[in-house]
């Protein structure tokens, strides 16, 4: 396995990059291959995301995610980044109290996560506390949250009204406070997501939050069109991987058939 960083000089070099101005470019991955190109091709921060529940393992949504196979893709990933941050994600009800996150968060570290994310805003402080207790690095995540897709009814942008911005700025305050080194801002107003990123002092990184935060993030197979199935309206898609397998299967069979 290759060794994994020097935690606190990754740390100080995201506070750096949020002083300097200089955009985070982070993007998901799930296995050897795609880490390793993702990290030498100068990728800032890999996050191991449990979107590969959809685009990896068939599930109909991110709640179907186990904490098992959070750390088999972990420990995938880590063989292939050396230069990177390596995050992992807390999959759906792994953090539900502080014991709990510490333990799940410990077990991604093992795996190989140099930093673990988990969703939610003042109602998961305790939680991001405790790991941060632990000496393990928490990225927070807000806004839209993936894992309460069910209970939301579907998947909404946040920070519409002015109720529901003070809610998203008090929620990256308590995560602040709580101890996280980076949060996630999804699919919420801009206005809103300029507001945190001004009034926090780590970086944030933004999908679907407009351009205005420390970085953007976004999953690889909709960067890459290797999930034609499903495109969600904040990728931004850059290829067509799936386009280019079908082509080279056709010609392969072509070629085996004789036609």
């Amino acid at each position: 396995m290759i060794p994994q960083h020097d935690i606190p000089a990754q740390l100080a070099n995201l506070a750096d990059r949020k002083r300097s101005k200089r955009k985070l470019v982070a993007l998901t991955a799930y296995d050897y291959p795609s880490a390793r190109l993702l990290d030498e091709a100068g990728v800032d921060v890999i996050l191991v995301g449990d979107s590969l529940g959809m685009v990896v393992l068939g599930y109909e949504d991110t709640t179907f995610v186990t904490l098992e196979e959070m750390e088999h893709h972990t420990r995938a990933c880590r063989r292939g980044v050396s230069q990177a941050l390596l995050v992992g994600d807390l999959p759906f009800q792994t953090y539900e109290s502080p014991e709990q996150a510490v333990a799940s968060a410990r077990r991604l570290v093992k795996a190989g996560a140099e930093m673990v994310k988990l969703e939610g805003g003042s109602e998961k402080a305790g939680e991001v506390a405790a790991i941060v207790a632990e000496g393990i690095p928490v990225m927070g995540h807000i806004g839209m949250l993936p894992q309460q897709v069910r209970e939301e009814g579907g998947y909404k942008k946040k920070g519409k009204t002015s109720a529901d911005a003070e809610r998203l700025l008090e929620d990256a305050a308590a995560l602040v406070q709580a101890g996280v080194s980076a949060m996630v801002l999804e699919s919420m107003v801009a206005g809103v997501s300029v507001e945190i990123t001004r009034n926090v002092p780590v970086p944030t990184i933004g999908i679907g939050a407009g351009e205005g935060c420390d970085g953007q993030i976004l999953v690889l197979h909709d960067l890459i069109g290797g999930f034609p199935w499903f495109r969600p309206v904040l990728a931004m898609q850059h290829g067509d991987v799936a386009g280019v397998i079908t082509r080279a299967v056709n010609a392969y069979a072509k070629v085996v058939r004789g036609e």
